[in-house]
């Protein structure tokens, strides 16, 4: 048997027993050497052992999926390294390099027109000034308050002077400083991003400081309450010195300032108390403060609730400036924000009565005054307050039905503000006429515009695109049109062109009725009579009286800068207060998804539903 000899000869293989492996290795040695070698193969042999040391055997890196070559990989590996230590050199030197960044947009007209509207709380500052108010022709004022008068013999200096007069009407202040605390309460992130939270809640103290100075605000139970500082009644004749007769700056008051109390006032101490809790909830971080508040608008309510009777009586100065009409609305209020404040369920069930609905007119569909929300009248404001309630928090039973009847009104309230329904005239300029054509406009057309800009703003909150008016459905967006235009009026786009906020645009009024800003900042004190000729005067107030809003046109859009007709000229602080609301809730100001602040007027309210228990701890042999 025969096979192929590995090194290219013919080699035969036996199968005899008798050969050894010894025998069988010495032959295939024997036909190696007979067998003629190729040149590589020669090559191999007479290689000597140094020629093979002389050759570097090759390093490789073994990455389980694939063999490289060391030296590849080193390669490899640093210049990805060096790379990544470039890249971060250079964002090291961008970040260090001082550069310029876009600037922001300019802020909207109503950003800018706010900034000025609250400069007139400033203005219209009682008492000791702070060194930072602003304003340079105002100084320390009437520092003697109720001191001087023999029935109070207390401190009630501060506060503000209602309009351009120096009388403190605690009535509208008290509505003014519930305004701007609901305006915070909504909108503080659009505040602190425009630079104002601190001003305004600056402010919104001033005024509560002063109004917890206005009764025994340490007692569970009062049984008085400070209504007005000053006197303007006029109509008796004579020249007896007060804050309506005399023309004079109130740095240089020195006629006396007689303080008027009640003893039944349910709706002075209701709007109180509805200042004071609203406020609770502004400086709810300050819990010593806010607690001081909460007891203070108990007591109020309390007070209002036990001694009924309105604060104006007839022929009293009250009456004669800011006469109340009622009291229920003022309950239903100022309810809302007690029970806001303090989550005491009690509050919410006075709120939601259905007799005090009633009795508050909530169910006059005929008033021609219904939907009018003033210093007088609280109760849309009180009705958009609670379907606030119902929209995020819906309490259910036993609230349910009267709260669904409020959030139908306030339904049929922004319907009428439209001009397609004709519930109110609109001049032809396109102010609306709430008051049915008569003076002083603005003050109830800022309202309006802030119900229906917050209303737009509650029902986007709420997934909600709309609301009905019959049949009807009509956008958010028809709001905020509405209070846009209104707003838009006031600052300018009007058959006048003028701008009736002071100091704002280019064509403004120069001649406010205001004491303070008519007469020179001179060093000079004009007495009563002696700042006569400063009032009769065509000449232009010599002070700026920043941020006011003046009363103003006719129902023709007429405008008399006049300083004796205070129908056109004369503002006020609850006129302000509702532009300064008004402004903040339309502002283009971009402060996150939502514009309002959903949670925080709910901050004390305790959870609707019980809390469920925990779970049951894991089961142990």
């Amino acid at each position: 048997m025969f096979g192929r000899d590995p090194w290219g000869g013919p080699l035969e293989i036996s199968n005899a027993d008798s050969a050894t492996d010894d025998d069988r290795s010495r032959d295939l040695d024997r036909a190696a050497l007979m067998r003629q070698l190729d040149e590589t193969q020669q090559s191999w042999l007479l290689a000597g052992p140094g020629d093979q040391a002389g050759k570097k055997k090759k390093k490789y890196v073994d990455l389980g999926c694939v063999v490289l070559d060391r030296k590849i990989f080193m390669w490899t590996v640093g210049t990805i390294l060096g790379l990544g230590v470039f890249i971060g050199f250079i964002m090291m030197i961008v970040k260090l390099v001082p550069h310029k960044r876009p600037p922001p947009p300019p802020p909207d007209q109503y950003t800018q027109a706010l900034h000025k509207a609250l400069m007139f709380f400033n203005a219209q500052r009682s008492g000791p000034l702070p060194k930072h108010n602003g304003v340079s022709w105002r100084g320390n004022s009437c520092m003697k308050d109720g001191l001087s008068d023999s029935t109070v013999r207390r401190s009630l200096v501060g506060g503000f002077y209602d309009a351009g007069d120096a009388i403190k009407f605690n009535y509208p202040m008290a509505w003014s400083m519930t305004m701007l605390s609901w305006s915070v309460i909504e909108y503080k992130a659009k505040y602190e991003a425009i630079g104002e939270l601190d001003h305004i809640k600056e402010i919104i103290k001033w005024g509560t400081d002063y109004i917890l100075k206005t009764f025994n605000s340490s007692a569970d139970t009062i049984d008085r309450i400070v209504a007005q500082v000053g006197i303007g009644d006029t109509s008796k004749g004579g020249s007896q010195p007060n804050d309506h007769y005399c023309w004079m700056r109130p740095e240089d008051i020195d006629y006396k300032r007689p303080v008027t109390e009640c003893h039944s006032c349910s709706d002075l101490a209701s709007e109180m108390a509805a200042s004071l809790a609203a406020a609770s909830i502004v400086f709810k971080d300050s819990k010593t403060y806010s607690d001081k508040l909460v007891k203070g608008a108990k007591a109020l309510y309390k007070f209002g609730r036990t001694q009924r009777g309105r604060y104006s009586p007839n022929g009293s100065d009250q009456a004669i400036f800011y006469n109340s009409t009622s009291y229920w609305d003022e309950f239903v209020w100022g309810g809302a924000w007690m029970y806001f404040a303090t989550g005491n369920n009690s509050y919410l069930t006075v709120a939601t009565a259905p007799g005090m609905a009633k009795h508050a007119g909530a169910f006059w569909f005929g008033s021609p005054n219904y939907g009018v929300f003033t210093w007088d009248d609280k109760l849309p404001g009180a009705q958009v307050l609670l379907s606030r309630l119902r929209l995020f928090l819906s309490p259910g039973y036993p609230y349910e039905e009267i709260l669904r009847t409020f959030h139908n009104q306030t339904d049929n309230v922004m319907c009428s503000y439209l001009p397609l329904f004709n519930s109110f005239n609109f001049t032809k300029g396109g102010l609306i006429q709430l008051n049915h054509g008569g003076p002083q406009p603005l003050q109830y057309a800022v309202n309006a515009a802030f119900l229906a800009s917050l209303y737009s703003d509650y029902l986007e909150s709420a997934d909600t695109p709309g609301w009905y008016c019959g049949p009807n459905f009509y956008t958010t967006e028809v709001l905020r049109k509405f209070a846009r235009s209104q707003l838009d009026y006031i600052l300018g786009k009007n058959p006048l062109k003028m701008s009736y906020v002071v100091g704002f645009g280019n064509k403004y009024p120069k001649r406010p009725h205001h004491r303070g800003a008519s007469i020179p900042h001179n060093g000079v004190k004009y007495g009563c009579k002696g700042g006569f000729k400063w009032r009769e005067t065509k000449k232009a107030n010599p002070n700026i009286l920043v941020g006011a809003m003046v009363a103003g046109p006719d129902r023709h859009d007429g405008f008399k800068d006049i300083r004796t007709n205070y129908n056109y000229t004369e503002p006020t602080l609850a006129a302000n207060a509702g532009l300064v609301a008004a402004l903040i809730s339309i502002a283009d100001i971009p402060t996150g998804r939502y514009s309002i602040d959903k949670n925080t007027i709910f901050s004390a309210i305790p959870p609707m539903f019980p809390t469920p228990p925990p779970p049951p701890s894991a089961w142990k042999p």
